[in-house]
């Protein structure tokens, strides 16, 4: 027994010796720098952003001066290009790098999103996002806002599309958009009654009655009443789901749990503000990623109290002032907690600003795409072409513009990459990292060719050919505008993809946007020598691309797109129309 504690003393002797415990005290360091040495993240996106709606980009009318101020210290995308013009497959492409189509996010059809919370798609629970490899790393992770990349599978609560399944920790927001519906006296995104063609049938109906009496056909009353009642009973069952609308889709949540069915757009944006505030806080002494996905300046348009009337621009720049705000009050809670130094700020939106957008009462609630042509949901640059700020003092120099193409796709490989985490080589991967590019290590970017879809149909090609200045883009079908000199798609709010909505060309339409960047002017093989060429080159591009699909089941089928009652969250019951507020 004495020769035990003697033992016993010798090791212990030898572990409080001042080399061991200078050996335990420089591990305990190591790893202590090792967690802090990582940065942490936050990333911001505005929902239908035109590009030129910032002051840094070139706006002289809308006060911006928080965002301004960031890209200052920070590096300004100018050629920063949305994967997508829409707002599901956009979101899906930044958050996994890959493009919309790789996952599903993509469709035949004329819908190019989600409209029901009670559908089946959604982002594949095998798709890898950022914030699931960076969360493996040691990394808390939040989302503040919209998601709309789906929700449920199966029942209502399996939740099996959750931003929780895709690597978020924690979740305020909402899952599916800020539906027009969401607000009263804004109309609707339903388009069901103002296309059902009732001049049509009514002139039918009183043909028929005038042949009828005048003894040219005969037609029993009994069929006449018939269509008449059906017709009726369409349309107030249309009407009725119209009415109910808001209360199945308008719902937020605080992770798993709904708090407000339908929710109020006042002030929605400050508690989202103080909700990421909070969770800088709660993670200031650990690394962490926020994807802070804001709601405005989608329409419902709406602005809180201080926020209305601040603007030369109406309840849209008051959005865009409020957005500007909530920018500001970020980079302050960074400043205070003296995070800046090792945090990587992104600002950026879904895709350009949404031209058709005009209120019920015809109030103008569309943003600026500058000098770029058209916007959301087409493929001409004002739909793609969105803003790209990136911050990090000591890491990324400020105040520089780099203006050759880069994707919201190369957001997936820059983070991951930083976290200390490695690019998935199991799948393909369209984005590059944009480290080398931000620090001025190189001066091209790695995208030498990018691919734009409209749904599952490919669009257009872009091409920057190695030691050249030129960026041509080529059009293989292009949206048919109504009005024609309007630049937009106003008579279905949306421009479609569908062969009945679109003028194919063949050849492709050429752009030489380093020297058009508005696409004003087709090149032709009379103004440019090199026309053959340059289309031969980017179809041989298309086809080794296609060659790098895999099939995937598509997330916007109808079948995957329709409203399903059994799928229909409800924090009360039916008969209450799901009402409750349980976010005090």
């Amino acid at each position: 027994m004495q020769i035990s504690l003697l033992r016993v003393c010798g090791i212990m002797k030898a572990l409080w010796s001042p080399s061991s415990m200078l050996l335990l005290l420089l591990e305990v360091s190591a790893v202590s720098l090792q967690k802090s040495s990582k940065p942490s993240f936050v990333l911001m996106m505005v929902d239908d952003l035109g590009i030129g709606d910032l002051g840094c980009y070139g706006n002289k009318t809308l006060r911006t001066p928080n965002i301004d101020h960031l890209a200052q210290e920070g590096a300004m995308l100018t050629h920063h290009i949305a994967a997508a013009s829409l707002c599901s497959p956009s979101r899906a492409a930044f958050l996994t790098g890959r493009y919309p189509i790789r996952s599903g996010i993509a469709g035949n059809g004329k819908l190019g999103v989600f409209l029901f919370n009670a559908a089946s798609g959604g982002l594949p629970s095998q798709e890898l996002t950022f914030a699931k490899l960076v969360k493996q790393q040691g990394y808390e992770t939040a989302l503040i806002g919209k998601w709309h990349l789906g929700l449920n599978c199966k029942s209502s609560d399996d939740h099996c599309h959750h931003p929780s399944v895709h690597g978020f920790d924690y979740f305020f927001g909402i899952s599916l958009t800020n539906l027009r519906d969401c607000q009263p006296g804004h109309g609707t995104v339903l388009l069901i009654l103002k296309f059902t063609p009732y001049s049509t049938v009514a002139i039918v109906i009183l043909t028929a009655v005038v042949l009828h009496y005048s003894g040219i056909i005969t037609i029993r009353r009994g069929l006449i009443l018939s269509l008449l009642y059906l017709l009726l009973v369409i349309t107030g069952l249309a009407a009725v789901f119209i009415m109910v609308f808001p209360y199945i889709n308008c719902i937020l949540l605080r992770n798993h749990s709904i708090v407000e069915q339908p929710f109020k757009s006042e002030n929605l944006t400050q508690k989202m503000t103080n909700e990421a505030v909070d969770f800088i806080e709660r993670n200031s002494d650990k690394p962490f990623l926020l994807f802070f996905s804001f709601l405005q300046v989608h329409t419902a348009m709406f602005a809180s109290a201080g926020f209305r009337g601040t603007s030369h621009h109406g309840i849209y720049g008051d959005a865009v002032h409020e957005v500007d705000w909530s920018v500001g009050q970020i980079m302050q809670t960074l400043d205070r907690l003296n995070l800046r130094e090792n945090t990587l700020v992104y600002l950026t939106s879904d895709q350009g600003a949404h031209l058709e957008e005009i209120s019920a009462r015809g109030e103008v609630h569309r943003g600026y795409n500058g000098i770029y042509k058209a916007g959301k949901s087409t493929n001409w640059e004002g739909g793609i072409r969105v803003p790209g700020i990136l911050r990090w003092p000591g890491k990324i120099p400020g105040g520089r513009q780099i203006d050759e193409p880069t994707s919201n796709m190369d957001l997936f490989p820059t983070v991951v990459q930083l976290s200390g985490a490695s690019v998935p080589e199991d799948r393909e991967i369209d984005g590059h990292d944009l480290m080398d590019l931000l620090q001025a290590r190189v001066e091209r970017s790695e995208h030498e060719f990018l691919f734009h879809y409209c749904n599952a149909y490919l669009n257009a090609v872009r091409w920057h050919p190695k030691n050249s200045t030129s960026v041509w883009k080529a059009f293989y079908f292009t949206p048919d505008f109504y009005p024609e000199d309007k630049m937009a798609c106003f008579h279905t709010h949306v421009c479609f993809c569908t062969s009945d909505y679109v003028t194919y060309h063949d050849p492709p339409l050429l752009f030489d946007l380093s020297k058009d960047p508005s696409e004003s002017t087709p090149l032709t093989p009379d103004t440019e020598p090199a026309f053959h060429s340059i289309l031969a080159a980017m179809q041989e591009a298309v086809e080794v691309h296609q060659r790098s699909l895999e099939p995937v089941e598509s997330q916007l089928s109808y079948a995957h797109v329709m409203w399903l009652p059994w799928l229909q969250p409800c924090c009360s019951t039916l008969t209450q129309l799901c009402q409750c507020k349980e976010d005090q």
